[in-house]
């Protein structure tokens, strides 16, 4: 099967210029491409992979950078959910579970791993049958996928035993727990993996390529028309299928096309907070139950995630704004069960995404299951929308199963349950062999260990860096868990273009550091300017902007609502090159 130019699902600036070099030939005779697809997210670029592996010629264009929406802003959890068996919705329930299975013991092992947390019973008696016994089915259907669960079975606790696994939990807030498992991820990572390994099996990935219009032919959608954000120029992209899986735009980019047959996806904020590890003693998560949903304390590195919200969103969707009443919302409710409470001063980080939620269906729609909906509202157009972070693999195949239903050739099926994400195969024993490659590269163990859950067996690539580079194995200024050499990788080979995209998505250091990165960004800009060809202007402007939005992003922070906040948080326009 053919590969991408750069070799090993490279992104770097040459591989990106050879895929638009390909996109841009498409108008000529027998040169379109099979499968056309619009946004880069998980669901995206999840297609992107799903079409190229059926052995079809696929393009994959993104408007920002890969999983810049929703898809780097999730509670970074891989799960069946919980809540979806208390509605009786079984199907679904086991549909993730499976996903989880094959994610953590297959697909991606480097980059996703079991996170225990406590389900709290507040109710002596009554309450610990009822959720037993679900948490119990929980287990069991994820036995029954057919997969490796890739966790530990359930254990139900006494209150001491609770207090033994949280010792920060005030001590009369439960009366016992039952401590189970999930998954965890990091969300922007493994976008950014997942669209590497559809370029390394053929796919021509371009982000900062955003689609301006649709080509038709009378009814017919045959292409899109791009704008090449980096340098402004537009060209015209024919294929015989255009997939639009742009999540919450996917109102916007089917307006392009037809006001007929549309689904309708409404915005959801959620927001979540991080704080260091050390504000409070456990060993596990929790899962709290609201007034309004449920909220997760999330073990994450050094720090706890803590979120989220749910409220509607009609404002800007590329910037969505945590207000100072979300802050507080998430503070109350986690306050309620610690024996210390957390203030404002321990929030390091806070970010804000949405959730691309179906609020509505027509005839023309297709419905798959409940989470997610997919539609052929035109000919030459398939439009995939609603789901859930975990079932991205199987709303993919159902995108990919109805733009190819209608191609005269005879389509493979779906293989991606069996193809394993770059860096996954051979990640084990990489990992059992960290003591020698600590050794042989002059790494510390520790830091070997952080590369290999962030790149698996790709990790020799950045330790090549180092050989290279000695200086790059020096920590990122204020990011002590992030190499310099990281930066440099994530323009060589992630397609990071602009420095938020190495400190937002490639490394997490905009919501992980107390200062977001701000005395990381001269050294970042430096570092990617180097592979990037920028100018001392545009490495200025660079720095500029980063801070720019950091302070915009916490003036937001501290108003008291959502309008005053995305108002506060749009006062920085989206950074532009310098041309």
């Amino acid at each position: 099967m053919k590969t991408d130019p750069a070799g090993g699902g490279a992104l770097g600036p040459e591989a990106r210029e050879a895929s638009i070099q390909r996109l841009r030939a498409t108008t000529e005779p027998g040169q379109e491409l099979d499968i056309l697809i619009v946004g880069g997210g998980i669901v995206g670029t999840g297609a992107a992979l799903d079409a190229v592996t059926r052995g079809l010629s696929v393009g994959i264009v993104e408007a920002s950078d890969w999983a810049a929406g929703t898809s780097s802003r999730s509670s970074k959890l891989i799960h069946g959910g919980l809540r979806y068996l208390e509605m009786l919705d079984f199907a679904l329930v086991k549909e993730a579970l499976q996903e989880r299975g094959l994610l953590l013991s297959e697909l991606a092992p480097h980059l996703a791993r079991p996170v225990p947390f406590l389900y709290p019973l507040t109710k002596p008696f009554v309450e610990r049958p009822y959720v037993g016994a679900g948490i119990a089915l929980y287990d069991a259907m994820s036995v029954s996928s057919g997969h490796s669960r890739g966790v530990p079975f359930h254990k139900h606790l006494s209150r001491r035993g609770t207090l033994r696994a949280a010792p920060s939990l005030k001590d009369d807030a439960f009366v016992g727990s039952i401590r189970y498992y999930d998954g965890q991820v990091d969300d922007a990572k493994y976008v950014a993996n997942l669209v590497r390994t559809a370029a390394h099996y053929g796919a021509h990935a371009v982000n900062r390529m955003a689609v301006v219009d649709f080509l038709r032919e009378g009814e017919r959608v045959v292409g899109a028309k791009v704008e090449n954000r980096e340098d402004g120029s537009r060209f015209n992209v024919r294929a015989k299928q255009v997939i639009n899986a742009t999540g919450v735009w996917t109102d916007e980019t089917q307006a392009m096309v037809t006001d007929r047959g549309q689904l309708k996806v409404r915005a959801s904020k959620g927001i979540h907070l991080v704080v260091p590890r050390d504000r409070f003693q456990s060993t596990v998560g929790l899962i709290l139950r609201t007034e309004k949903s449920v909220l997760f304390v999330i073990p994450w590195g050094r720090h706890w995630i803590i979120g989220t919200t749910d409220t509607d969103w009609h404002l800007d969707k590329a910037h969505p704004a945590a207000s100072s009443k979300d802050i507080d919302y998430i503070l109350e409710h986690v306050n309620k069960v610690l024996k210390r409470p957390l203030t404002r001063e321990d929030v390091e980080g806070v970010y804000a995404g949405l959730r691309p939620l179906l609020a509505g269906e027509n005839d023309s729609t297709a419905k798959l299951s409940r989470e997610h909906v997919v539609a052929h509202p035109v000919p030459g157009l398939v439009v995939v929308a609603g789901g859930k972070w975990t079932t991205y693999r199987v709303m993919a195949k159902d995108a990919v199963d109805e733009a190819t239903r209608t191609m005269d050739e005879r389509v493979p099926p779906s293989c991606t349950e069996t193809i394993p994400l770059l860096g996954a195969s051979g990640f084990r024993a990489a990992w059992n062999r960290r003591n020698r490659t600590a050794e042989e590269s002059g790494v510390h163990v520790a830091r070997i260990e952080h590369l290999l859950n962030r790149y698996g067996s790709m990790t020799p690539e950045v330790l090549a860096l180092i050989a290279e580079n000695p200086e790059l194995a020096e920590p990122l200024p204020g990011a002590d868990d992030y190499l310099q050499a990281e930066a440099v990788y994530a323009a060589t080979h992630e397609g990071a273009r602009h420095v938020h995209d190495v400190l937002t998505r490639r490394t997490r250091i905009s919501i992980e550091a107390w200062d977001r990165g701000v005395s990381a960004v001269p050294v970042v800009a430096k570092l990617m300017g180097d592979v990037l060809g920028w100018s001392d202007a545009q490495r200025e402007n660079e720095v500029r902007h980063y801070i720019a939005r950091v302070e915009a992003e916490r003036l937001s922070q501290e108003q008291p609502d959502d309008e005053s906040a995305d108002a506060a948080r749009l006062g920085v326009e989206d950074i532009v090159p310098l041309r």
